[in-house]
């Protein structure tokens, strides 16, 4: 399997999360190692489940978590 950007955007929660399989990981990885995009996303991404992790920072609204998965959605269709 080729991973192109794509793959990674659609996988980079489960990348983060560890739910992927060892190959599809060595693949990410290998796709990471040279692309500064899905690097800057996945680091993005990272940043994000942190801050929002912490119920410190804030909180919040309701429906965001479906909002944002639309709107990513969105965007991949769009690419």
């Amino acid at each position: 399997m080729i991973v192109d950007c794509k793959v990674v955007w659609r996988e980079i929660s489960n990348y983060i999360e560890n739910d992927i399989s060892p190959e599809m990981r060595a693949e990410m990885e290998e796709h990471l190692a040279h692309c500064r995009i899905c690097t800057a996303v996945l680091d993005g991404t990272y940043n994000i489940v942190c801050i929002v992790a912490d119920d410190r920072a804030f909180t919040v609204p309701a429906g965001f978590s479906s909002r944002l998965k639309q709107r990513i959605q969105d965007e991949i269709k769009k690419s």
